[in-house]
């Protein structure tokens, strides 16, 4: 009879259409789970009874979130923040609540979720009339839902190993409770807080100050994170680490983030001041302890020109100049910009460059870097040029992928001949800017003013560089374009001196002894009295060596 009963059941079922119930959270006292707290599920709202260990079931199983009443209570509340999502604008790696990851299941893409960003409670529901018997190692329990059918639910998971499962409110009733059980070291006041350290080391992040609004903050270096390489403005630069980053920045609507986006403007790369050491945190309104950060060269904001976005930084360079324990006595920045067209999902690559060198008193001392040779230049190294005091490597047109001329130059080498060229798009077309744009390129940033002789070349030394000769055009006519074709050549041209041909061995040059007319040199150098008694001693000495050369014979 028992096994008719099981047979009956079993049949019943299979002719009953499933079905899911789907209602509001539980109340406390008939908790039952949301519908985004409940376990994997099938298509359908069916689960299959291997999902739910441990329990025997007569048929397919039915997961289902109903309870009583129309009131959405969380038995298992979490924080109402994803407490994970620690990077804004970028996806946290196993962070399966941080919206920036545009993840509709987390789970599979990432190999586990961090603790609190799931929700603590995860029920499994079938109708109760399928469940004969319950051997699961799991917390269960039977709700009625308002319909007045029974659920049998299962808590998969154990919501006590999640630390977030109840939001903890802290208020003056139960402070002194709280501080007595959670109290320590942790609680100390301000005075027994250690002082910043007086000067940086290798490695530290560089502490900067934004006057305006009275913020102290760190030096940033864009990097490229994930397989994108999407840029990470919370990367500090580390003091005395020269390094080179370079990320992409992807727009949906460029049109609105030209303007607005700091990362595009070149005024956001130097509205501050840096520390010279951070001990200069505990004194702002001493100005000796903080250093200016002063452009190079002149760069505009970005303007919204028709469908173009010009001014766009492409390039940010800092050269910091440090003098051992008294910290950073100098910063200067220099950029390259660029235009971008408005499109959609337009992208940029932006490339960080951070030198370090020692701070020297002369204006005009020499610049760490490598020789071109020693004292001579070696062929294929860089030629050195000098612009004002700093010295660098001349350079010459560079063209992109599509032609135009790209941020990024190449290197003029000694003795190697070289030609190149690339289509410049303008950013006016007036006659008035356009020659001033059109020598920036061909020249580059900053301009080269003198040329080094030696490939060890002191910018001290003003006599080991010769002056670059220049001559500029005027317009007096200009058709209005977009683009101006460019071209650069250089030519090496041997001037060395070399002896007429031919060239065979060298030839000997007969010469006498030093001391050979010791005797008749000492006799005319005397006075003219000296020579009247020193004649017959010369006569003398003619007689004999004329005897000789006729005994010879």
């Amino acid at each position: 009879m028992f096994s008719l009963k099981l047979s009956l059941l079993q049949v019943f079922f299979l002719m009953v259409p499933e079905r899911v119930l789907s209602q509001p959270s539980p109340s406390p006292s008939r908790a039952m789970p949301t519908h985004s707290e409940l376990g994997p599920r099938t298509q359908g709202g069916t689960l299959q009874s291997s999902e739910v260990p441990g329990i025997s079931t007569a048929g397919p199983t039915v997961v289902t979130s109903s309870t009583p009443g129309n009131k959405t209570v969380d038995l298992f509340p979490v924080l109402p923040i994803c407490v994970c999502d620690l990077t804004p604008g970028a996806c946290d790696i196993n962070c399966c609540c941080d919206s920036d990851c545009y993840l509709l299941h987390p789970r599979t893409v990432f190999s586990f979720c961090l603790p609190g960003s799931v929700r603590s409670a995860s029920w499994v529901c079938v109708d109760n009339s399928l469940i004969f018997r319950s051997n699961s190692p799991f917390p269960s329990r039977v709700f009625i839902d308002s319909n007045g059918i029974k659920q049998f639910c299962v808590h998969v998971n154990n919501s006590r190993l999640n630390y977030l499962q109840k939001l903890q409110k802290v208020n003056a009733t139960n402070f002194q409770a709280l501080a007595t059980e959670f109290g320590g070291e942790s609680f100390t006041s301000t005075s027994q807080t250690q002082s910043p350290p007086s000067f940086y080391r290798a490695g530290d992040p560089i502490l900067t100050y934004f006057p305006k609004w009275s913020v102290i903050s760190l030096l940033r270096q864009p990097a490229g994170v994930g397989a994108g390489g999407l840029c990470a403005k919370s990367n500090p630069a580390g003091f005395l680490e020269s390094k080179s980053t370079t990320c992409a920045r992807f727009f949906k609507n460029l049109a609105d983030s030209c303007t607005s986006d700091p990362a595009l403007n070149a005024a956001s790369y130097y509205n501050f001041t840096v520390l010279k050491v951070p001990r200069g945190m505990s004194d702002l309104q001493n100005m000796e302890l903080q250093v200016p950060v002063t452009p190079v060269s002149q760069a505009g904001s970005p303007v919204l020109a028709g469908n173009t976005c010009q001014n766009v930084v492409a390039q940010v360079i800092y050269e910091i100049e440090t003098n051992g324990t008294f910290g950073i006595q100098k910063v200067s920045v220099s950029f390259g910009q660029t235009n971008l067209t408005v499109e959609p999902r337009t992208s940029l690559q932006q490339d960080f460059i951070i030198h370090f060198r020692a701070f020297q008193q002369s204006t005009a001392a020499s610049l760490t870097g490598s020789r071109s040779g020693n004292p001579g230049y070696i062929v294929g190294k860089p030629l050195l040029v000098l612009t004002g005091d700093m010295r660098h490597s001349m350079t010459l047109l560079q063209s992109q992928g599509d032609g135009t001329c790209s941020i990024k130059r190449h290197e003029v080498q000694f003795g190697v001949n070289a030609i190149s060229g690339c289509k410049l798009r303008l950013k006016r077309v007036d006659c008035s800017h356009l020659q001033q744009e059109l020598y920036q390129a061909l020249h580059g940033s900053p301009r080269p003013e003198h040329i080094a002789i030696f490939g060890n070349a002191d910018p001290a030394q003003k006599g080991e560089w010769t002056r670059i000769l220049s001559r500029n055009y005027s317009v007096s006519d200009s058709q209005p374009k977009t683009e101006v074709p460019l071209k650069t050549v250089v030519t090496f041209v041997d001037i060395t001196q070399k002896p007429e041909p031919p060239r065979g061995q060298p030839r000997m040059d007969w010469k006498y002894p030093f001391d050979f007319f010791f005797p008749f040199k000492m006799a005319f150098s005397r006075g003219e009295g000296s020579q009247k008694g020193s004649i017959f001693p010369i006569i003398i000495l003619c007689l004999l060596l004329l005897g000789v050369l006729n005994h010879r014979d």
